[in-house]
């Protein structure tokens, strides 16, 4: 009886074991399984996608010219308290702008702070509050360097570049010290990455102060090459703003040809030119777009050439290769004519609008339809692949 017990309890013990290395080699099979699932699982999870080649980018961008705010322009925006409102003058194209990546405009007239006096011509003072609506309306690509960014000397420089410091925009052509002037200002929208040179070809005779000549950068064909040769391999693109020509003149001089296709032999993708308060013609130089002149963005000049100005938008598109070398093409290069409207008034000038050609009636411009004929021409002069804006 005694050897049946031991011997029962021998199996028992036997049956035990083998549960308990089962259980055990069990467990340590599912651990190492775990272990392995888990491992794949990370493996995988650190897995890049395999890169698509070419990978193709897009950008759109529009641009206009000289913001040149004149005392009725700025008295037909003030509140009465010292404060002003330019929004009401801008309603007609605030829906056009949101729609573009980037946004360029010319801004004319220095913003050199209320402490020095608004004032008109022939020395400009602007309010911030005009600053603030192109801001508002989505232009982000802003000049600087032009024959009026002198006029409020040092004291409005410097309150403009601080003015401007904290505003989320590229500024060129004015910079707080020649260190400042050299350092690459690089900005990437969808991928590309762009950058604004600019440039004046005038001062009205005004000097820098203490030589600072970074205050309002003046071109010459040496400081434009080395500026570009700075930052050809940063970027993708590169906007050069061209403050030139012969003021009210509607035909290109001889020396801005001269300097667009310097320029352009030096890799620069587009050119946008200001200054002449009118309209000038748009065409290709190799593979660089040049805009001699946008005409005035807004003004209180007198007459349809000085008034009308135009919306240049186009699209960039980068095409980026296995190797990493890219090509950018600029395509879709459009102008949408625009007019500064205004009435008069008891001997006062008011309500300004900007508004383009396509909502122009014959009581707002009479004969518009001809006018626009007639800028259409300018612009299209040198080549017809542009495309005007349809009235229809």
């Amino acid at each position: 009886m005694k050897k049946i017990c031991k011997f029962l309890l021998l199996t028992v013990l036997a049956v035990g074991i083998s549960f308990s290395a089962f259980y055990v080699i069990k467990k340590y099979i599912i651990n190492e399984n775990s272990v392995e699932q888990k491992k794949k699982v990370e493996e995988k999870k650190e897995e890049k996608p395999k890169e698509v080649y070419p990978k193709i980018t897009k950008a759109s961008m529009i641009m206009t010219g000289d913001a040149l705010i004149h005392n009725s322009v700025y008295k037909d925006a003030a509140l009465g308290d010292g404060n002003y409102d330019f929004t009401k003058q801008m309603e007609y194209i605030a829906p056009i702008i949101k729609n573009y990546d980037l946004a360029f405009y010319n801004q004319e007239t220095i913003i050199g702070g209320k402490d020095l006096g608004i004032s008109t011509y022939p020395r400009f003072n602007s309010p911030d509050e005009i600053g603030d609506c192109m801001v508002g309306l989505g232009f982000n690509i802003v000049n600087l360097s032009t024959n009026h960014t002198l006029d409020k000397g040092e004291k409005g420089i410097l309150y403009s570049l601080n003015y401007w410091k904290n505003k989320d925009v590229l500024t060129a052509g004015s910079y707080e010290s020649e260190e400042d002037r050299i350092t690459p200002r690089i900005r990437k929208v969808n991928g590309i990455k762009y950058t604004l040179l600019s440039y004046t070809t005038s001062t009205n005779g005004l000097t820098h102060p203490d030589g600072k000549d970074y205050y309002a950068v003046t071109y010459s064909d040496e400081k434009a090459k080395e500026d570009i040769e700075r930052v050809r391999d940063k970027v993708d693109v590169i906007f050069v703003s061209m403050h030139w020509g012969t003021e009210y003149n509607q035909d290109v001089d001889e020396s801005q040809k001269r300097i667009a296709q310097y320029l352009s032999d030096l890799g620069v993708n587009v050119i946008i030119g200001t200054h002449p308060h009118v309209l000038e013609p748009i065409q290709y130089i190799n593979n660089t777009l040049v805009i001699y002149s946008l005409g005035n963005f807004i003004s209180a000049q007198v007459g349809p050439e000085k008034l009308t100005g135009a919306l240049v938008s186009l699209n960039i598109t980068k095409t980026l290769n296995e190797d990493k070398s890219s090509i950018i093409e600029l395509s879709d290069v459009n102008a949408e004519l625009i007019y500064t409207s205004y009435k008069k008034s008891s001997g006062y000038w008011t309500d300004f609008k900007v508004i383009p050609y396509t909502q122009l009636t014959d009581d707002i411009l009479y004969n518009y339809k001809n006018y626009y004929n007639k800028f259409s021409s300018i612009l299209t002069k040198y080549d017809n692949s542009i495309t005007i804006t349809s009235l229809e």
